[in-house]
Parts: structure tokens; sequence; C-alpha cells
């Protein structure tokens, strides 16, 4: 096997400067070819799956190339780097980068047979697919950036896509839901294109390797204050608490297809970024205890949070939050074992997190609501849905031999290994929120699929929509559902496919943490990063001297050079 993917990869890699940045172009190009066939959704349909498969493959390959070779890079527009836009597909940018098309194809594919409309019964949204493909094209462009303002521009272009799927249907609460979300995300982007503008300043470059070259020589506090200032940004995407209010009222308002995107992946892409600032840039470890708290309070609100919820799309989106804790905390650990179980949580959350917000949405179709009040005997009425429920919440909670609980482990012990009382906190933390968020899962478990219907408190009420994306119009009994038990196979197939995908990750633990692993102990090495994008000489960098006289008025070349300039004014008036 070993040398059958060595032989493919030798065969492959004179085509990586065109496989790098053509996963970024194909989805630019399908939402463009989407947009156009507005009118034939047949053809619009082919258009986008095709490209998300071919994608799905591309991404395979990539990580196959760049676990037997190394970092790969290619750079834009004829300029070599730090000039020109440098795209960089390591194991943690493919890995993440695969994941996200896997996901992005199930999504789309269950958004097809639900048949996606936007209020009319007969008239398909033009603008979803199209939107959906420009999305993928952010997110990708975000995972491969090599330098500071692309990967801006990657956040930029999948929240404007955003922006446009979260208030598909255009209802009130939708409305109202997209223009906090709009606001939020205005307020993040504005955050980082200042703490953009704080890096250009210090150290003249905007390419993440020459940043990290040249942050070694700014002062501590003025690193500190640029650092700070990106993570508030990120933070803000990854929905770490104190700056995650924003995300349980944005994201249940949304379609359940949308809110699976949404919460599997973007706040995934807040959590790459950090990681690659802190291994790429910021390498000092400045923030790491930081981290360890953030993640504790995280893990801890975010749970204590999904308990108070009668909801089952705002329990799973404070789910989703505190989950996002164990990734900071990986982090924070500042070990390669930390950031190892940190990419592993990822890969695993990105899929079951999704996962189980498709299965809401077959509740939601099943039943006519996602409220524990009114739900009941889903077990008997819906088997296979409880089914497809049941695998991702055990995997979620933890339950043995599933990923959630080997991710849990690898954070665990790369904590223990730290030996800090701090990681012992962490570690008791991680525990408490492994069991609540069990308790919450097997709570929704025995409302919404034990008991009878009968017994809820509102177990009669079901609401009735005119078309899947369209606004509740009222409420009626649930005898009065035509619709009940109408499934679409697509969109349980690929619920189905998503879940299987979810517990591969069991079955293939071996190998998928062997790769988060050398993943992990790559992108500690900041020097690996660094000669791969700027060349074996990038410690002769010229402006490095420059920027730190600049910068460091107290530094010792200053005092050097005032000396010698000194000097040199004695000799010329005894000269004189």
């Amino acid at each position: 096997m070993i040398d059958f993917l060595q032989s493919l990869t030798d065969a492959l890699i004179p085509y990586m400067p065109y496989m790098i940045p053509t996963a970024v172009l194909l989805p630019a190009l399908a939402a463009a070819l989407a947009l156009l066939l507005g009118r034939t959704p047949g053809a619009q349909r082919f258009v986008a799956l095709g490209s998300l498969t071919l994608l799905s493959v591309l991404s395979l390959l990539m990580i196959v190339i760049t676990d037997l070779e190394g970092i790969q890079t290619v750079q834009i527009g004829g300029w070599d780097a730090p000039i020109g836009i440098t795209l960089v597909a390591d194991r943690l940018s493919t890995t993440m980068l695969f994941v996200s098309s896997v996901v992005l194809l199930c999504v789309m594919w269950y958004a097809i047979a639900q048949g996606v409309r936007d209020g009319g019964k007969d008239e398909p949204v033009a603008v979803f697919l199209p939107s959906y493909m420009l999305l993928s094209m952010g997110v990708n462009l975000s995972f491969l950036a090599g330098d500071l303002f692309n990967l801006y521009v990657g956040f930029e272009i999948f929240l404007v896509a955003s922006y446009v799927l979260l208030t598909l249907g255009g209802s009130p609460s939708r409305v109202r839901a997209g223009i906090g979300y709009v606001v939020v995300s205005m307020i993040s982007s504005m955050i980082f294109l200042f703490a953009l503008a704080m890096v250009y300043a210090s150290v003249g470059t905007v390419n993440m390797a020459q940043i990290g070259e040249r942050m070694e020589d700014v002062p501590v506090g003025t690193r500190a204050a640029i650092f700070g200032t990106l993570l508030v940004a990120f933070g803000i995407k990854a929905a770490v608490v104190p700056l995650d209010a924003w995300l349980p009222d944005a994201y249940p308002t949304a379609p359940s297809l949308v809110t699976a995107i949404f919460a599997g992946l973007l706040t995934k892409v807040g959590v790459y970024a950090i990681i690659r600032m802190r291994t790429a840039v910021f390498t000092d470890g400045i923030f790491d205890d930081l981290f360890l708290w953030v993640g504790l309070v995280t893990m801890i609100v975010g749970i204590l949070g999904a308990m108070a919820q009668n909801d089952i799309k705002r329990l799973l989106s404070f789910t989703l939050v505190s989950h996002i804790g164990y990734m900071i905390m990986g982090i924070g650990l500042g070990s390669a074992m930390g950031l190892s179980g940190a990419i592993f949580y990822a890969v695993h959350h990105i899929l079951v997190q999704t996962a189980l917000f498709l299965v809401v949405g077959l509740i939601e179709r099943q039943a006519g609501t996602t409220s524990l009040r009114r739900l009941g005997s889903l077990m008997y009425t819906a088997p296979l849905i409880a089914v497809l429920y049941f695998i991702p919440a055990i995997n979620l909670g933890g339950i043995p031999p599933f990923s959630g609980f080997i991710g849990k482990i690898i954070l665990l012990e790369a904590a223990a290994e730290k030996g800090a009382w701090l990681a012992w906190v962490l570690v008791a933390g991680a525990v408490i929120t492994s069991l609540l968020t069990l308790y919450v899962m097997v709570l929704v478990w025995s409302k919404a699929f034990w008991r009878d219907r009968k017994d809820a408190p509102e177990g009669e009420i079901a609401t009735a929509r005119p078309a899947p994306l369209a606004d509740v119009t009222d409420e009626v009994n649930i005898k009065d559902r035509k619709d009940v038990g109408r499934l679409p196979f697509g969109m349980v197939a690929s619920t189905t496919t998503l879940i299987l995908a979810s517990v591969s990750i069991t079955v293939l633990a071996g190998p998928i943490s062997s790769i988060t692993s050398r993943a992990a102990e790559s992108a500690q090495d900041a020097n690996v990063y660094r000669t791969a994008v700027l060349g074996e000489n990038w410690e002769d960098d010229p402006g490095r001297t420059i920027d730190q006289e600049r910068l460091d008025d107290g530094s010792d070349r200053l005092d050097e050079r005032e000396h010698l300039m000194s000097e040199s004014t004695s000799g010329n008036e005894e000269d004189r």
C-alpha cells in the first residue's frame, strides 16, 4: 500500500502547482456557471454536485501528497514569496480541506433532495447553489491562504455567501437573526482588518511565514497586542466564550441544512485560523494559559446553556459552542500531542455536528417541530430517524469506542503529560463537559423519541409550512399534517453518508490520528513552514533588521548605530 501511494505521489507531484489553486478556482467557476444556469435547475445541480465531488477527490489526493512529500506551495501571479500571493498546502490545511469538501457535498445533496424553495410552491431558489459554491470557495481559500490578506479575503467571501443563505426564505425571524449575524460578522471583519494594518505597520509584510520570522524581533508588548487583536477577530468566528452570544440566536432560525453547514464547518475555520497563527506566526506561546482558561470556560458555559434549552436546534447550538472549548484546550496545551488532539477533534466534530443538524431537519419534516415540548413517539413513528440520531448523539457524548471518545482521550493524555495544575483543572472540566453532553443527548432521546407524544405538554401541536424553507404559517394539529412521513430518499441517504463518515473515523482512528500527529509536529516546527514558503535562505531577510530598528527604539542595534554615528561625527569634527 505504501509503495502504491508513493508511486501515485511521484506521478502527481508535477501537477501539484495546478491542483492547489484548482481547489479555489473550481467552486468559483461552479458558482458562476450555476448562476448562469439558474433557469435550468437540473444542469445547475449537476454542476454543483460534480464540482464538489471532484473537489473531494482532489483534496484527498493532496492529503496523500503532503503527507508523503511535505508542504507544497504555489506562487500566484508570477511573483515569488513574500511579495506574491502564496497558497500553502500542508497536512493540516489539506485535512481540513478534505473534510469540508465531504461535508459540503453531503449537505448539498440533502438540500437538493429536500427541494430548496424560497416561499413559493413552484419557484426554486436560483441563488442557493451559486451562494453555496461561493461559500465553498471562501472556505477553501481560508484553508490554503499563505498570507493574512488572502485569509481575510477568504473570510469575507464565505461571510457574504452566508448572509444570503442565512436569510433564505425572507421570513421576519430569519431577517432579524440575519441582521444580527451581519452586524457581528462586520465587527469581526473590521477587527481583523485593523489587526492586519497593525501587522503590516509592525513588520512590513502580510506573508504569514515572513510575519513569523520578523515578529520574533518585535517587542513583547506590541506582539501581544497584535496577537490579541487577531484572537478577538477569530474568536468571534469560532464562537468561543465570551464572544459566542450571537450564535445561539442566529443559527437556529436558519433552515436546518444551512445551520448544519454553518455549525459544522464555519466555526472551525475560525479555529483553524487560531491554530495557524499560534504555530506559524506567534510561536512563543504568550497566550497559552489564556487559551486554557478560555477553553475551560467555553466548555462549561456552553454545556450549561444547552441544558436549559427546550428546542433541539438551540440545544445543539450550545453544544457546538461547548465543544469548541476542547479544540481551544488542545491549542493552549502548546504541545504536539495537544495540537494533534485539537485537529483530530475538529475533524470529528465537523462531521458529527453537521450530521446531528441534518437529523434535526428530518425530525422537523417528520414531526413538524423541533421543540421538545411538542415531540414524542419518534422511536415508533420514525425508527430510522431514531437510529440516525442515536449514533452521532452518543459519538458527541464521548461513548467508547467512537471518535468523540478517542479525541477526548488524546486531549486528556496531552493535558496529563503537561502536568501543570491548570492542565489538571482542564482535565476535570473536559470530563464534566463530556458527561453533561451525554446527559443532554439522552434528554433529547427520552423526550423526542422514547415518550409518547400525547404525554408532551404541547404534543398535539405541529407547524404547517407551504415549502421546506418558507416561514411558519400557522400551528395545526399533528393529525392534519399531510406531509408526515414523506422523507425524500436523498435527505436520508445524505445524512446516512455523513454519519457513516463520522463512524469511519472510529474505524480508521489509527491512520487518521497518525496524520493529525504528523500535521501537529510539522506545524509546531515553524522553520519547516518558513523554509517551504520563503525558500532555504529565509533567514537572510534584509527587511528584518530594518523593521527591528524601526520598532525597537531601545534595541542593541539602534544603540550600536547611534554609537557609530557619534564616532563618525567626532571624527569629522577632529578633521575639521
